[in-house]
């Protein structure tokens, strides 16, 4: 039987643990050739050793993606051995600290923007040319509630994403007239390492782990998958338009 995403390239952000290992692992089952991307080598490792398991396959890239000049390495890395991409997970992120604004230096502010904005702005400039030599080029970026909440002492990881929100909406609107389609997908509570760091006090065991999550980022990165500019809420299994009501 052939798989949904036979012969599709999908590179995965964050992919050493949590959302980002759960959906590269399940993209791989669908048929998806992994391009793997994590800081974490032994992550990455043991990835690579499930996806093999599952009968997949998988390029490893430990990266991380604060190197704006490593994204763009991996870039033309692709073009050359795959000559195109057909679906980007933008998937990796970091909580930043939990404190008042006021107490917040610059520099973990800056680290945050780094990973969670920054990164993807730059997979967007250096993977979009390669998206649009896909016939069905997809993108899925993970964001969070606390873009639109506003949460008291998450503000460097509440700004993060909604920019990143923002970005993937710019882009939607850039690209709507084309093959690609770029959506954003709200997880809300995880059982991940980030989200026990956040909320030390919350029973992990009471939370969706990131494997049922991936059972629903996998169809939006399918061909047949034609929405574009749209925000997918796990928690109310809602599709939604990023556009207000008229």
């Amino acid at each position: 039987m052939t798989k949904p995403l036979a012969d599709r390239i999908a590179l995965v952000t964050g992919a050493s643990r949590g959302i980002g290992y759960a959906t590269a692992r399940a993209l791989a089952k669908a048929g998806a050739h992994i391009v793997a991307v994590a800081r974490t080598q032994g992550g990455l490792e043991e990835l690579d050793d499930a996806i093999r398991k599952d009968g997949g396959s998988a390029t490893l890239v430990p990266l991380n993606l604060t190197d704006s000049d490593g994204i763009a390495r991996l870039g033309a890395a692709l073009n050359d051995r795959h000559g195109k991409l057909d679906i980007l997970v933008g998937n990796a992120g970091v909580s930043g600290p939990s404190s008042p604004l006021g107490h917040i230096e610059m520099k973990p502010w800056n680290d945050v923007l780094a990973i969670n904005v920054s990164a993807n702005f730059q997979l967007i400039r250096c993977m979009e040319p390669l998206m649009r030599k896909s016939d069905a080029g997809r993108a899925v970026f993970v964001t969070s509630g606390a873009a639109n909440k506003a949460c008291a002492y998450l503000g460097p990881y509440a700004a993060s994403k909604a920019a990143l929100e923002t970005l993937a909406r710019v882009w939607a609107a850039e690209t709507a007239s084309t093959a690609l389609r770029i959506n954003l997908f709200n997880p809300g509570p995880i059982r991940t390492r980030m989200r026990a760091a956040v909320f030390p006090g919350e029973d992990p065991l009471t939370l969706d782990t990131p494997e049922q999550v991936a059972e629903f980022i996998v169809p939006m990165c399918a061909p047949s998958w034609n929405e574009t500019g749209k925000f997918y809420d796990y928690t109310t299994r809602s599709l939604l338009s990023f556009q207000p009501p008229a």
